[in-house]
């Protein structure tokens, strides 16, 4: 009988490895790009091939039973703990809710428009409503593992971004305190007032500059260069490792049955696309899942440099370049030089190799197809994000184009809550958006409150005439019937 009342005795043997110049370094210091040639980094577990003397039935009963643990450390995402970050001890494993977040089936009217069953996979309900989540509970596990180490008495984290990294860095940083603060940075005028109020809650200290989120990043580059800070976008891999969890849970929530089946990733700054394709590869390598799901990376047509590369047919003669970004209400993919492109470029070869040609793809889509396919995800039920209608859209795409078949089941992903974007479906509803999103509501999607009685039209009723007047037009508004 597998016991997971125990926290695990697997330690793996982890370095950074950069994709560059294949350099090694040791985890005990934080890298975030390398030393000798400005590479990004993977963190690779040497011990890794340990693992397959065990048969691939144990690794998904032991998951499985985790999944149903009140052991805390192993009830969010480091569930996974072999295949993450088997480093930390027990102390060290910072836990808020995240991970766990559903599945949700299409109804029968959305996959019927669709022309093929799929589903949404939430992680708006992670605790900082978005995905983001994961990989902070790696990230800051890892953090508070060195501190303890170390004996740090301070340490300053900083990230850029367009709303989610911040919230869920704020969050983190919040709950685990000590020596730990935040400050994020972000793009002035351009976070939603959802994103933009939840690091002020958590009160991390909120900067702003002019720019866009790629305008940020390179001045969280520089600081993580130059200054003693914690860097928490997605050039940290311990990120990486923590959002790897999303396509374990994938593969769970389908009995670890991943045959036939298509996930769908908004691209953005090209962390999340990167940590799922190397989930799946560990649980191929490991037995767990028989075959690789397919991977749609989508890209808005205002910010698709990914896109752009995987265009050109010939491997030899692909070149990646940043592009110039336009305004996008799918504002965490507004990225026009993704720092994880390399890792990108680096696991898509291997899931070629195993999984074969078309196994790795990306789609782009218009601003009037993501905008469009999170309202008519929402009439149908769900609670998707614009990069959630980016992947309804990204998914319509490969219908089109003949990528995906009917008999075949989708995963998107809606990478936060509804309720973070709701500005945008306002100025849908209100025909605001700003010329540069070229978004043209279309009437059938909008949607506003009727108002039947005036202020005064009230004041001037007794209440049982207010009552009576009002419900009469209620009546005449929606054509009711008597009982």
């Amino acid at each position: 009988m597998i016991t997971v009342s125990d926290f695990p005795t697997y330690r793996g043997t982890m370095e950074y490895v950069c994709l560059g110049c294949q350099a090694r370094f040791d985890i005990r210091e934080l890298y975030y790009t390398c030393p000798h040639c400005g590479g990004v980094f993977i963190l690779e577990d040497t011990s890794f091939d340990s693992l397959l003397e065990y048969p691939a039935s144990y690794w998904q009963s032991l998951f499985d039973k985790r999944a149903a643990t009140r052991v805390t450390a192993l009830r969010g995402v480091l569930r996974f703990y072999e295949l993450m970050a088997p480093v930390v001890d027990e102390e060290d494993i910072v836990y808020l809710g995240e991970g766990h977040t559903p599945l949700v089936a299409a109804n029968e009217a959305l996959s019927g428009i669709v022309g093929a069953p799929f589903y949404y996979k939430n992680d708006g309900q992670n605790p900082s409503a978005s995905f983001k989540d994961r990989g902070m509970a790696c990230a800051f596990s890892y953090l508070k593992h060195l501190v303890r180490v170390n004996d740090w008495d301070s340490v300053l984290t900083v990230c850029a971004s367009t709303g989610d990294t911040s919230a869920a860095a704020a969050l983190y940083a919040a709950y685990v305190g000590g020596p730990i603060k935040s400050v994020v940075i972000l793009p002035k005028g351009k976070v939603t007032p959802q994103q933009l109020a939840q690091p002020l809650g958590s009160g991390a200290t909120v900067i702003e500059v002019p720019g866009v989120f790629d305008d940020c990043m390179k001045v969280v580059e520089h600081l993580a260069d130059n200054f003693r800070v914690a860097l928490l976008n997605s050039k940290n891999a311990w990120r990486i490792l923590g959002q790897e969890s999303y396509a374990f849970e994938v593969a769970q929530w389908f009995g670890w049955d991943t045959y036939r089946k298509c996930v769908f990733v908004p691209i953005g700054n090209a962390g999340n696309v990167t940590a799922i394709m190397s989930g799946f590869l560990k649980l191929q390598k490991l037995g767990v899942i028989r075959s690789l799901p397919r991977i749609f990376g989508v890209q808005s047509h205002h910010a698709d440099p990914v896109y752009q590369y995987y265009d050109e047919a010939d491997p030899a003669k692909r070149r990646f370049e940043p592009v110039p970004v336009t305004p996008s209400v799918a504002q965490a993919a507004m990225i026009g030089n993704p720092v994880s492109f390399p890792r990108v470029a680096h696991y898509a070869r291997e899931y070629e190799k195993i999984g074969g040609p078309g196994s790795f793809q990306v789609v782009q889509v218009t601003e009037q197809a993501i905008i469009e396919g999170m309202l008519l995800a929402n009439r149908h039920g769900h609670i998707s994000c614009t990069q959630g209608g980016e992947c309804l859209a990204g998914l319509l795409k490969a219908r089109e184009l003949g990528l995906v078949e009917p008999s075949e089941v989708s995963i998107l992903d809606a990478t936060a809550h509804h309720l973070k974007f709701i500005g945008f479906q306002e100025m849908y509803f209100e025909n605001s958006f700003p010329a540069a999103y070229g978004i043209t509501p279309d009437a059938k999607y909008v949607n506003r409150p009727r108002s039947i009685m005036t202020d005064a039209d009230k004041a001037a009723l007794s209440p049982e005439d207010y009552t009576a007047k009002a419900s009469a037009a209620i009546v005449e508004a929606l054509g009711l019937a008597r009982k």
